[in-house]
């Protein structure tokens, strides 16, 4: 991978989670441009469609674009076929994509994650097209190292909502502690067959509390 596509999807923490029943896309809200920090509200956990989510960590230009790219794509598929698309299909769209433009490659590392006809599921995509099913938990980004240690350690197959979502805040705050590209709030999402949900900070604050005991 060039230095320069190193360089650029350092940077941010972002993590997803297969629970029973569902996912959670987590990410912490820290933007940086090299030792600034460039934003503190930065938005990383897009809606792509009904019930599939899209984490981006990279550039913010280009994980924009791909997003909105995304959004139009999904819709166009419901339309045509008459059926929603699904977390797979979606992820291989991306991929495709991304691998048509890597000679000028869009500098992001991405996790799509929903749930469809198939149950619940997350996928990791790099700026180069490659896709990879993540049967429990994944983390991207320049956070991710950390992040992991608390997550491996502590993830456990069927999860529930509450505790999936009091994990991946324990693995955000573990990677804000200790990266400096991480750090000033945290958002997540869970997405089930009834919802796509986006917690407030009142509602994060709660798993806050039990992440720290």
């Amino acid at each position: 991978m060039p230095e320069q596509l190193q360089e650029s999807m350092k940077g941010t923490t972002t993590i997803g989670i297969v629970f029973a029943g569902g996912v959670i896309l987590a990410t912490e809200k820290r933007a940086t441009m090299g030792s600034m920090i460039a934003s503190k509200k930065a938005k990383k956990v897009y809606q792509v469609a009904d019930r599939i989510g899209m984490t981006t960590a990279g550039g913010v230009g280009d994980a924009q674009q791909l997003a909105r790219i995304l959004t139009v794509e999904c819709n166009l598929y419901q339309i045509r076929r008459s059926r929603p698309i699904t977390v797979g299909a979606t992820a291989t769209l991306l991929s495709n994509y991304l691998n048509q433009n890597r000679y000028f490659p869009y500098y992001v590392q991405l996790l799509v994650g929903g749930v469809d006809d198939h149950g619940p599921s997350v996928y990791s995509v790099d700026a180069m097209g490659g896709a990879t099913k993540e049967e429990e938990v994944v983390s991207t980004g320049s956070g991710s190292p950390m992040a992991y240690g608390v997550l491996e350690d502590r993830y456990k197959p069927e999860m529930t909502e509450a505790e999936a979502i009091e994990l991946a805040v324990r693995g955000l705050k573990s990677a804000m502690k200790r990266d400096s590209a991480s750090g000033e709030g945290i958002q997540v999402v869970v997405i089930t067959k009834e919802k796509f949900q986006i917690l407030t900070e009142d509602e994060i604050k709660k798993y806050h509390v039990k992440s720290s005991a």
